[in-house]
């Protein structure tokens, strides 16, 4: 082939390259894929899971903490499955950070009052606790996750 063959038949895939990017674009431009906020106080099915989140309050942690941080507890009633591990299906998401809740706030081997521990087939009435004290926003939003459903609470900031 002569090298005006080549160069035309490069610059040809080019084009289909760059026309096929453009209708891409054009697609995903047009997706709507937002989850819309849950309202607190709404009970919500999220997969196998049914939960209300009632609140959101930020406290600080008892002086005996190794860092003394501010815990932001979302307040919520869970209930649907038997799910020893079904709190990591929560994230708290800030401007700045993604946090998973907070194992455990009360001691080593003790489980603080209230706190979540698994989600039960029976509702419970328990509290989320996440670590915020290295967000630089107030802006917080309660995400849960389960299997391809998705729930999203805007949590107050103060």
């Amino acid at each position: 082939m002569k090298t005006r063959t080549l160069l035309l038949l490069s610059v040809g895939t080019a084009l289909a390259i760059l026309l096929a990017g453009g209708v891409l674009l054009f697609q995903l431009s047009n997706e709507q894929n937002t989850v819309d906020a849950v309202r607190l106080g709404s009970e919500v099915q999220v997969g196998d899971v049914s939960i209300v989140v009632h609140d959101a309050t930020v406290v600080e942690a008892p002086g005996d903490q190794v860092d003394e941080a501010t815990i932001l507890g979302v307040d919520v009633t869970i209930g649907g499955i038997d799910d020893p591990d079904g709190l990591d299906s929560f994230r708290l998401v800030t401007g700045d950070l993604s946090e998973t809740p907070q194992p455990n706030v009360a001691g080593e081997n003790t489980v603080a009052a209230g706190r979540c521990v698994e989600i039960t087939v029976g509702p419970v009435d328990c509290r989320l606790d996440f670590d915020v004290s290295g967000a630089e926003t107030s802006s917080r939003v309660l995400v849960l996750r389960r299997g391809d459903q998705q729930a999203n609470w805007q949590l107050p900031s103060g």
